[in-house]
């Protein structure tokens, strides 16, 4: 599960400055989704609304990965200093930062030019460095399922949660492994600029917008029997029924299992059961409706499924920590922004 917060005010002046901390082993995988992701929107003006910088954590110069390949870095530590966001992608090379939880006195010093307030964020097991500089004691966090209770062993004062694909605590964002480092950047896009522009950023990825469920769906556990059916019918049925009351029978009876059949294998696909995905649902399509539309909050409400504005309203301040109100005073001003 996620939680959501206003977005920071962004400069008219110069784009959001995200720079992108690379250690010594890091994938170049994980490296490259930030300048993906953060690199394609523009405004209206088809001016950037992301700056992406690389630094390391020495003077410019290069950088091994753990593949076959170093990389060239330009910037040094000092860069830092000038983020609005940091990003801290994986590492197989954290040495002490990984055995023992404590910073090298090299990594030390360059996380001391991060400002106050700055952004922070982290792919995969890049949270060992977060947490190892005390800036996730006593907050949620994330990383990849296969390594989170060796995590949570080394730092017990982090609320560790190896479900999810991502956790926003506001001014701190981690995310398990890998891949879901997209679903945690297209988020703070989303976060920034609305729905819109972050899925539009997702379309000419070919990424979706928005995964279902969590990082469960992807642990390993004995393949199904392909002879039998999926879930797949029933949710598509359900997305377009999202404006209509759907019981569980009506899902199962999609694909001719019991409830009981059809609640266990629903989530051993999306990670969730099927009334936690329904929620999901109906919360991306109210605020795409909110977003969108000048429709009113109560009409809203009926589309996306939740009957009346009050069941919207406290679903929405679960889900992202705003009303319905504020989410659509704070994204229709990004109206006007696209991504290219």
């Amino acid at each position: 599960m996620s939680s959501e917060s206003e977005p920071r005010p962004s400069s008219d002046l110069r784009p959001h400055r995200v720079v992108v901390l690379a250690l010594d082993g890091l994938l170049p995988f994980e490296l490259g989704i930030p300048h993906r992701i953060f690199g394609r929107p523009k405004d209206a003006r088809g001016r950037h609304l992301y700056e992406v910088v690389t630094c390391s954590i020495r003077p410019p110069g290069p950088v091994r990965t753990d593949a076959d390949f170093a990389i060239q870095v330009e910037h040094g530590p000092e860069a830092l200093a000038t983020a609005d966001t940091v990003i801290v992608p994986a590492s197989y090379e954290l040495g002490p930062v990984f055995e023992e939880g404590v910073l090298t006195a090299e990594l030390a010093a360059a996380l001391a030019h991060i400002r106050p307030g700055t952004r922070l964020a982290s792919i995969c097991t890049g949270v060992y460095v977060l947490a190892a500089a005390g800036r996730l004691d006593g907050r949620p966090a994330t990383t990849h399922w296969a390594d989170a209770e060796r995590f949570q062993r080394l730092f017990p004062r982090v609320e560790v949660d190896a479900d999810v694909l991502f956790i926003d605590d506001g001014d701190v964002l981690t995310s398990a492994g890998v891949a879901a480092g997209i679903d945690l950047c297209l988020h703070m896009v989303r976060r920034d600029h609305g729905t819109a522009i972050a899925n539009d950023v997702a379309r000419r990825t070919v990424v979706p917008p928005h995964r279902d469920g969590g990082q469960a769906q992807y642990i390993h556990r004995p393949v199904p029997d392909p002879q039998q059916s999926s879930t797949t019918n029933a949710r598509a049925w359900a997305l377009g029924r999202l404006h209509e009351p759907i019981q569980l029978r009506d899902m199962a009876d999609q694909e001719a299992m019991s409830v009981r059949t059809f609640t266990r294998r629903f989530r051993e696909e999306a990670g969730i059961s099927p009334g936690q995905w329904l929620t999901q649902q109906r919360v991306e399509r109210a605020r795409h409706l909110l977003e969108s539309t000048d429709l009113s909050v109560d009409q809203v409400a009926r589309d996306a499924g939740f009957g009346t504005a009050q069941s919207m309203r406290q679903h929405l301040q679960a889900a992202l920590g705003v009303t319905p109100t504020a989410y659509r005073r704070t994204f229709r001003r990004s109206a006007g922004v696209r991504a290219a």
